[in-house]
């Protein structure tokens, strides 16, 4: 067996088992067998985000290349800390009640204004000021909306599976949309960007992660939102975060953005997806409270 598949398989177990464990009852369940009362599934939740969220950051800044001497290099991690200290504050005090407010609002504008930035006005990233707010932005935010999806209680221990059924969803349309362009794709959707993406996969994606979705719904009714409107969601912008993370490796000439998972490459190479997709659904379970 060539030893590169060898990796691929034995990495994308590992990554698939530990976002398994971190975000459903199967992590506290085990670690309970171990030492009853441990860590919470909401702690597993939370170190898995804030694990994803401080690597993501390390490869962004090397993918971004600072001047070795410059004063943003080193502030990066102290604004990653302090922005992700109120959403993680929110977090264990349940302050995440899905109310339209000014910071959310601007948050998620941001995001908007990042990505804006990356695909039509890319020089200004190449400043290290730019690539600093660009670096905080494209971390710190998505990750920090991540910690809003689920719900979860300490009276019985609770803990929903939003964000289990997340990974599900995108998972699944990143494979449909490769075997339907596979099989049937002929028009590029963005070749100077990411040339094996075709409409008809992207087609393929929609329809078929909408009837998974229409499954979650069915099966898992406790769950926030309508999953096949989120289901349509992820097969809509997941695309888009592969290609924002491919148009920013394009920018600044690499390949992949680490090493980290054996096959696969960075966290921000098997995370882009998620990055657009959570703060999409979070704003999606605040807009569907008000429908």
């Amino acid at each position: 067996m060539d030893k590169n598949l060898v990796q691929r398989i034995f990495g994308g177990f590992l990554y698939g088992f530990l976002v398994i464990f971190c975000t459903t009852p199967l992590g506290s369940q085990l670690l309970d067998k171990i030492s009853p009362k441990l860590v919470t599934q909401q702690d597993l939740f939370y170190g898995l985000i804030t694990f994803f969220l401080f690597v993501g950051a390390w490869e962004c800044m090397k993918m971004m290349k600072f001047d070795p001497k410059s004063w943003e290099k080193w502030a990066i991690f102290p604004l990653i800390i302090l922005v992700f200290y109120r959403f993680s504050k929110r977090f264990f005090q349940h302050g995440f009640f899905f109310d339209f407010n000014l910071s959310e609002i601007l948050a998620l504008s941001l995001i908007v204004i990042a990505v804006i930035t990356l695909f039509k006005f890319s020089k200004e990233l190449y400043y290290d000021n730019g690539k600093l707010i660009f670096t905080v932005i494209y971390t710190a935010l998505p990750f920090g909306f991540a910690l809003g999806l689920p719900k979860f209680s300490t009276v019985d221990n609770t803990f929903t599976l939003e964000v289990f059924f997340l990974f599900i969803l995108i998972w699944s349309s990143d494979t449909f949309a490769y075997f339907t362009g596979k099989f049937f794709g002929k028009h590029k959707m963005a070749p100077k960007i990411s040339p094996k993406k075709t409409w008809e996969g992207f087609a393929g994606g929609v329809v078929l992660t909408l009837i998974l979705g229409f499954f979650v719904e069915k099966y898992f009714p406790e769950l926030r939102g309508n999953w096949m409107v989120v289901g349509v969601l992820v097969a809509v912008f997941g695309p888009l975060g592969d290609l924002v993370e491919s148009q920013l490796k394009r920018t600044f000439g690499v390949k992949d953005s680490g090493n980290i998972i054996p096959g696969h490459g960075g966290i921000l190479d098997r995370l882009d997806s998620f990055i657009i997709c959570a703060p999409v659904v979070y704003l999606y379970f605040i807009l569907e409270k008000f429908i």
